[in-house]
């Protein structure tokens, strides 16, 4: 069965990084597009980024291009996402996907809060 647990979120500093962490099992993870999405209250859940089996990162939101990476260790079946200088607007529930026989599966989320 396909799991996926996120961890890693807190509260940080406008400025301030942090590292999501997505542990995933039930499935031959190396083979297989790995995401994060975010949703913020109120809004519309958004993709932050895909990275794809070969490792290569794509189609990161406009919003967060160079300042969030998307990475992962297929040894260990993880994804990550490393946020730097971050921002209020990035406060959000951030929830690691994987699409498989075109179903999404998805983690049960993990609370980043950017206040000062």
């Amino acid at each position: 069965q396909v799991q996926l647990v996120e961890s890693g979120g807190d509260l940080v500093q406008p400025g301030g990084s942090l590292r999501l962490s997505c542990a995933a099992s039930g499935f031959p993870f190396r083979y297989y597009r790995m995401s994060w999405y975010r949703q913020a209250p109120g809004k519309e859940r958004e993709l932050v980024a895909h990275i794809l089996s070969s490792g290569e990162s794509t189609n990161y939101a406009d919003s967060v291009k160079g300042r969030f990476t998307i990475s992962r260790d297929n040894a260990k079946n993880m994804v990550y996402l490393q946020m730097n200088s971050l921002k209020l607007e990035d406060t959000a529930v951030y929830y690691c996907n994987t699409r498989q026989w075109g179903r999404n599966y998805w983690g049960q989320g993990t609370q980043v809060t950017v206040s000062s």
